[in-house]
């Protein structure tokens, strides 16, 4: 098949819709598949990559987020690409301009698209005081997901969720992790002696971007109540973003690592011991499966990747949304019990054992192949009646 891709986000971007999009063409292309990309032209790196064929747009950076870009409208450009080479489908993984004038053009060139939901944007605004926005926000991801033949989201609980606003086209796409990659085998001493800790020191991670939306000010809450059993203790903070100067500035005795990619960000993770991650805005949250697969507990909301993986009590602790002394609690738990971090430590990594990226290519393989066999079912009845 020959599939279009249609994001506006890419790596060397960190962060999870870049690497999770990329995994997807990545997996398509090595099975053979033709993959053009549509994306924009970032400021630093602007070359393709050789496995993909790729359409660069105009680009501009995203208030808050200067590393990150947003594409411009390139309907033009799409029309005139996908006229001379017409993928079989078409999967746009971004709701912005570019993604809005991808869907249009596919829909008038009635090529099946499916759109991907990643980042929840409507949760988003009330964390920089723009409460009022959020209705607005949810209706446009309605009306762009509900354009679109099929919308692909990580759980059955966002498929549900996206149902209840409108959006009845979801269909499941399971995420997985590189187990070879996050392993608790990267464990490296050597890391652990530049951040100040031996053997017997816990150090609590911090991976993803280091936003208002992330809920930093439990994650330091918890860290702090868990450091009073502890005094020894460590924080790593391992991304960027517009929190950072004033976290840094705050909390001076914190290692903040900056962005971390493959094997370098296997190894952060893999040298520290627990990951609480009180984010509530996630519509997945990769980064859970990562520190699992690399035998850290996780203390997490019962959300996203957490209600899917996260069994409470066996390999981390899952807690109820709004339930904040909880979450600190169980953080706690962990942090001043060795016994118990490196029991539920090797239970993680158990269980993140069976999860396979090459499972999840083959069934989003499947959907792009459903989506074309249904519009070629559709054209081939058109031409029969005509």
């Amino acid at each position: 098949m020959r599939i279009g891709i249609v994001s506006e986000t890419w790596p060397p971007e960190i962060n999870g819709v870049a690497l999770t999009v990329h995994g997807l063409a990545a997996g398509l292309a090595a099975h053979g598949h033709a993959v053009d990309v549509v994306r924009p032209r970032q400021a630093q790196q602007t070359v393709a990559d050789p496995q993909f064929e790729t359409l660069f747009t105009r680009g501009v950076a995203l208030p808050r987020y200067p590393g990150l870009r947003f594409g411009l409208p390139a309907g033009d450009a799409m029309r005139e690409r996908w006229t001379e080479q017409r993928p079989d489908a078409i999967y746009v993984a971004t709701e912005g301009p570019l993604g809005w004038s991808a869907l249009r053009t596919a829909n008038a060139l009635r090529i099946p698209v499916a759109t991907g939901f990643h980042t929840r944007f409507d949760s988003y605004a009330s964390h920089y005081g723009l409460r009022w926005l959020t209705p607005v926000v949810r209706n446009h991801l309605r009306r762009f997901h509900r354009r679109a033949v099929a919308t692909l989201v990580p759980t059955e609980a966002l498929a549900q969720e996206l149902t209840s606003l409108g959006v009845d086209n979801a269909r499941v796409l399971r995420r997985a992790v590189d187990t070879q990659l996050f392993h608790p085998g990267r464990r490296d001493p050597a890391l652990r002696a530049q951040w100040g800790v031996d053997a017997g020191t816990p150090v609590m991670l911090y991976v993803g971007r280091i936003a208002p939306e992330k809920n930093l000010d439990l994650a330091v809450q918890a860290f702090r109540a868990a450091q009073r059993k502890q005094p020894a203790m460590r924080y790593l903070w391992v991304g960027d973003g517009p929190a950072r100067a004033a976290l840094q500035a705050a909390h001076p005795d914190f290692i903040f690592a900056g962005m971390q990619r493959g094997e370098a960000l296997a190894r952060h993770v893999a040298s520290a011991d627990l990951f609480p991650f009180p984010s509530l805005s996630e519509t997945f949250g990769n980064v859970i499966l990562e520190a699992l697969a690399s035998g850290l507990p996780v203390v997490a909301y019962h959300e996203g990747a957490a209600r899917e993986h996260l069994r409470d009590g066996y390999n981390g602790y899952r807690i109820a949304p709004g339930c904040e002394a909880e979450f600190v609690e169980a953080t706690v738990r962990l942090a001043s019990n060795p016994g118990l971090l490196r029991h539920m430590g090797r239970r993680a990594h158990e269980s993140m054992a069976r999860l396979s990226p090459e499972r999840v290519i083959r069934e989003f393989e499947t959907v792009l192949r459903e989506l074309a066999e249904e519009r070629n079912h559709e054209h081939d009845t058109v031409a029969v009646h005509a």
